[in-house]
């Protein structure tokens, strides 16, 4: 058996990415834990792998789709943004003079219809404030959608601020041209995951392996190179706001775009 583990949401810089799984394979290794840092194409599935033993999803699929992973915590990000383990999307366009009002009957760009940061916050926010939107494009990704607005083929987008300070670290250009002109309200921050058959002493020592990461000085740097400055448990239930923000939009009237 094969004992999965992926960091696949905020792998935009891959080296970072590869030094912080391998550096939680070490920390798990010296507690009798075998796993294979893996890149899964096929997201759903990999979520999903009997196998799972760590991972990262967004707080939407975890309450809509994946009933029967178990919520390991989530990681704080050292981002403009980010408030201890919450986060929040940024609302993003070329104008920076622009306010959310005035993208009433332009369009919008989103990563997914199953993406918080991208989708389900942007929709809460212009419920909030009765803006519509003329169309929705799916882009596939935050740097695709960046790149949507960067071409002038969509006009707004809500940009998970974890992402956009990796790529102003990392990929600076995917930013160019764009600012940031509104915000959505906090969330908790997106769910490190195991699968359903994970014991509750393998989660335990999985929650250990984690504080270990965030709090010894020999893996201080590989955490400032990924911006993650802490992390906590989480459960199920704290992603109830994910939830309540899409039927808060649906009470005021803005259906699924």
């Amino acid at each position: 058996m094969t004992n999965r583990l992926a960091l696949p949401m905020y792998a935009i810089h891959p080296p970072t990415t590869r030094a912080l799984m391998q550096a939680i394979k070490t920390l798990l290794a010296r507690r009798g834990i075998e796993a294979q840092p893996v890149w899964p194409d096929d997201l759903q599935a990999h979520w999903q792998d009997a196998h799972l033993l760590l991972s990262q999803t967004c707080g939407y699929p975890l309450v809509t789709r994946l009933t029967a992973v178990q919520p390991v915590g989530t990681f704080h990000y050292r981002a403009p943004g980010c408030s201890g383990r919450d986060y929040r999307s940024w609302l993003v366009a070329r104008d920076k003079q622009a306010t959310l009002a005035d993208f009433t009957d332009q369009r919008a760009v989103a990563n997914s219809l199953d993406s918080h940061s991208g989708y389900n916050a942007l929709r809460f926010v212009a419920a909030r404030q009765g803006v519509t939107f003329s169309q929705l494009i799916l882009s596939g990704g935050h740097r695709r959608s960046l790149a949507a607005l960067q071409q002038g083929d969509a006009d707004i987008a809500a940009i998970d601020c974890v992402s956009w300070a990796l790529l102003a670290r990392y990929e600076p250009e995917a930013l160019e041209g764009l600012h940031i002109i509104g915000e959505t309200p906090l969330a908790p921050g997106l769910p490190l995951i195991t699968a359903a058959s994970t014991s509750s002493t393998r989660l335990a020592h999985l929650r250990l392996a984690l504080h270990q990461l965030v709090q010894e000085t020999a893996w201080r740097g590989v955490c400032d190179d990924n911006l993650i400055g802490g992390f906590s448990p989480a459960e199920r239930d704290d992603y109830q706001i994910v939830l309540d923000w899409e039927h808060d939009a649906a009470a005021k009237g803005l259906p699924r775009l």
